[in-house]
């Protein structure tokens, strides 16, 4: 039309035809190869490892090292600690098994006595209930176990008195399989001996027990352990 400002619109460019002149994009590279992803998830399962197990590390560290000439035990140290023996079947009185490994999950604080027990069984029996009473709202983290060395029956009444209240256990252990160990010159039957949750033989008193003094041992443990211990047998 004339005197129109219009114009017809511009063709669209052409498109090259020599291949020469043509972009080729390479596709993207995966993220992660297969073996990258294998070696992440490794890093992964030993972080979460890592992180399991550091509250019971850092535990142990600050008992066993951090300060420790400001402290003095008045129990004796295992070390190394001696774990409870994989495969050891104990029994108790009525015969029936129970694995030694299944003790595990409570701090235990174990008697080692024939099954007449004699005067000074009794005495440790006695204390080893009232060292677990005085640890008040902790008693719960403490197994009482009493270990019979031998085939002698064990009284009614001594049964009785170990199942009342906290349900202590009574445990035979097989000729030959105590793998808690006397001080030189000792008997077995000498000492109170303490098992930690994760089934490793720590502590042994000496001879002539102190119970105050050892009450102080086991609170210790007892604040050192307060992060990865909880009360009630573990499963």
């Amino acid at each position: 039309m004339s005197g129109s400002n219009s114009s017809a619109p511009a063709a669209p460019a052409a498109l090259p035809t020599d291949p020469a002149t043509l972009t080729v994009h390479t596709p993207p590279e995966p993220l992660l190869t297969p073996q990258a992803d294998r070696r992440r998830g490794r890093l992964t399962a030993l972080l979460l490892l890592l992180a399991c197990a550091a509250p019971i590390i850092a535990s142990y560290f600050m008992y066993h090292v951090v300060r420790p000439g400001a402290r003095t035990n008045y129990a004796e140290l295992i070390q190394p600690s001696v774990a409870l023996p994989e495969g050891l079947t104990l029994h108790d009185l009525q015969d029936r098994p129970v694995a030694a490994t299944s003790l595990k999950g409570q701090w235990l604080l174990v008697v080692v006595a024939g099954g007449a027990c004699d005067a000074r069984c009794e005495q440790h029996l006695y204390q080893q209930h009232q060292l677990r009473e005085m640890m008040g709202r902790e008693a719960d983290r403490i197994d009482r176990v009493w270990l019979v060395t031998d085939a002698v029956p064990v009284r009614p009444a001594m049964a009785k008195a170990m199942a009342s209240g906290d349900g202590g256990l009574v445990l035979r252990v097989p000729p030959g399989a105590l793998w808690l160990a006397p001080a030189t010159g000792q008997g077995a039957d000498a000492h109170l001996y303490v098992i930690d949750p994760q089934g490793q033989w720590m502590m042994r008193t000496p001879a002539e027990l102190e119970p105050m003094r050892f009450k102080r041992d086991l609170e210790r443990l007892l604040r050192a352990s307060a992060f990865w211990d909880r009360p009630g047998r573990g499963t």
